[in-house]
């Protein structure tokens, strides 16, 4: 450390004025921070266009000479340079490995996050890139001094003068490359969402939408709500497993070569095969996928300002519970009764960083049990009406190796490593379809545990992922791709339901009938909210029977 600080000491010059280093600062974001944009628009630009494709670099210098121009203040300039530093070259990092974009909902995300979750993208590479692009020319600012001109007159002419020569460079780039940057822009308009650091625009608009502005007033809709008649009149119970990164194009139920469901197999389980996610990240689409907003209309605020389908259930006198062992339910069971699975909750299931899933279904036996003994010696005629919602950690990246036991990995060799970007493709798959061969493992011992209950309960199981994940295709990794040009990889979910005969004919459907509309219909997250209400029995003014999944297997 004594070494690094007189090698600093010696490279770092005595003074700089402001626009000297705010000119070195911009090339150096325009120049480095920024490859994983220029390389893009190398890549779209058509031949014959190599200026064009070296063009982006100076434009950006140019923008950036006249954006950091506005900070160039004592007490200012170093703090916010220095925050631009360390948080760009951890951007430029995730863009370059895994090529995710740092929009408003991956912002909302990184925010939403839990730190064991954020602990899962750190790894040597990583640390490697923020030390020498972020920290290191971090330190070198903070020990520049600088200076402004010799009076106050040259001052404000040296920054005019500076002020016109970036805007001259703008110029001069949109002069000559006007109607490429048009073509470009216009054809591919995720670019702006790449530049570096637009993520520090997008982390200030989540702050102020999320803390700094008034929230909308609540709407409790759904307060009509009620249940349906069971013809058996048994209670109902409905285990509902919320999956975590679980994409459809690895699940066997929907047409994978492997068998990542060989658990299950003969659970008779129900598999919707085109079934597509509201969002790409958990911040966004868990909210969604419960809100009764659709995926065109849906906005955070409008989401959690009314009752979701939860809370609707609710309503109708159901006991609705939530269990987490993912870091946080977005606000989803701010109304129900919420059980958060502490990292260290079981000294076998959990590492003090996460749990595996089992943990989830041992408190659901547990609970049922006791419910159980506590109706017998309350003296209880009968069992209260259950929803029991169960949110996995299911097939969580990049650490996927830490979402199953080693005793049941399947598929080998497998990447154990969090910077999976230096795996090959087979291990990153192999890895990937273990957590999937493990989330069907605990579904069929979810569906065990609610076969011992059969005979007090009409049970069943609903099973969907939030979202998917990028396993390298087109050099992308992970999820939060920016919904209108996401792949399908991040937006084709797995949507599985266990709906045993006597559930079926209890609730007046004709189960043959969503076996066949499973096979040959579209859904998406936007069913949810009134295929749930269907599924379950409940009746309410807030129910669209266009998007109730069950509408038209309706025995009654």
């Amino acid at each position: 450390m004594k070494l690094l600080t007189q090698t600093l000491s010696r490279i770092t010059p005595k003074s700089f004025s402001y626009e000297a280093m705010i000119f070195i600062i911009a090339i150096y974001f325009g120049f480095v921070l920024n490859i994983p944009l220029i390389r893009k628009i190398y890549e779209l630009s058509t031949e014959g266009h190599v200026l064009f494709s070296l063009s982006p670099a100076i434009l950006l210098t140019g923008c950036f000479m006249l954006i950091f121009s506005f900070f160039a203040y004592r007490f200012v300039f170093k703090p916010v340079m220095i925050v631009l530093l360390l948080t760009s070259s951890a951007a430029m990092y995730a863009m370059l490995k895994y090529n995710v974009m740092f929009d408003y909902g991956m912002i909302e995300n990184i925010f939403e996050t839990n730190s064991g979750e954020a602990w899962s993208y750190v790894s040597l590479p990583s640390v490697g890139y923020v030390l020498l692009l972020g920290i290191l020319p971090s330190i070198l600012l903070y020990r520049a001094k600088l200076t402004s001109g010799p009076s106050f007159v040259k001052a404000i002419l040296q920054r005019v003068g500076f002020t016109l020569v970036s805007l001259a460079i703008i110029g001069v780039m949109v002069l000559f490359f006007y109607k490429d940057y048009a073509s470009v822009g216009r054809n591919n308009k995720y670019l702006n969402k790449m530049i570096i650091p637009a993520h520090i625009f997008n982390t200030v608009k989540y702050l102020n939408n999320r803390y700094f502005t008034e929230k909308l007033t609540f709407n409790p809709i759904g307060q009509d709500a009620h249940l349906l008649a069971n013809s058996n009149n048994k209670p109902t119970l409905m285990v509902l497993v919320v999956g975590e990164t679980a994409r459809a194009q690895n699940m066997a139920y929907n047409g994978y070569q492997r068998d990542t469901n060989p658990y299950t197999q003969n659970l008779g389980i129900i598999a919707l095969q085109n079934a597509f996610s509201c969002g790409t990240a958990t911040a966004y689409s868990l909210p969604c996928m419960f809100s009764r907003l659709t995926h065109d209309n849906y906005n955070r605020e409008a989401a959690d300002a009314q009752n979701n389908v939860l809370d609707v259930i609710k309503n109708a006198g159901v006991e609705v519970t939530w269990f987490d062992s993912d870091g946080g339910d977005k606000e989803v069971a701010a109304r129900l009764t919420k059980i958060d699975i502490a990292p260290n909750d079981d000294p076998i299931l959990c590492d003090g960083s996460s749990c595996y899933d089992q943990v989830l279904v041992n408190k659901l036996s547990a609970k049922l049990k006791q419910d159980v003994e506590n109706q017998t010696s309350s003296g209880k005629n009968s069992l209260n009406n259950q929803m029991i919602a169960l949110h996995t950690m299911g097939s969580h990246g990049p650490t996927y190796w830490k979402r199953y036991p080693e005793n049941m990995q399947r598929f080998s060799p497998a990447c154990s490593r969090s910077d999976i970007e230096n795996c090959t493709d087979e291990e990153i798959v192999n890895v990937y379809d273990n957590t999937l061969a493990y989330t069907d493992y605990i579904l069929a011992e979810t569906i065990k545990v609610l076969q011992q209950y059969q005979d007090k309960y009409n049970v069943s199981l609903v099973y969907l992922s939030d979202h998917g994940e990028s396993l390298g295709e087109n050099g992308m990794y992970l999820h939060g791709t920016p919904y209108a040009f996401a792949p399908k990889e991040q937006t084709h979910i797995p949507w599985f339901m266990w709906l045993p005969q006597d559930y079926t004919q209890a609730k007046g459907m004709d189960r043959q009938c969503l076996v066949n509309l499973a096979q040959t219909g579209t859904f998406s997250h936007d069913n949810l909210f009134h295929s749930l209400l269907g599924l379950y029995g409940v009746a309410t003014s807030v129910h669209d029977p266009k998007l109730d999944i069950t509408t038209a297997c309706k025995t009654n």
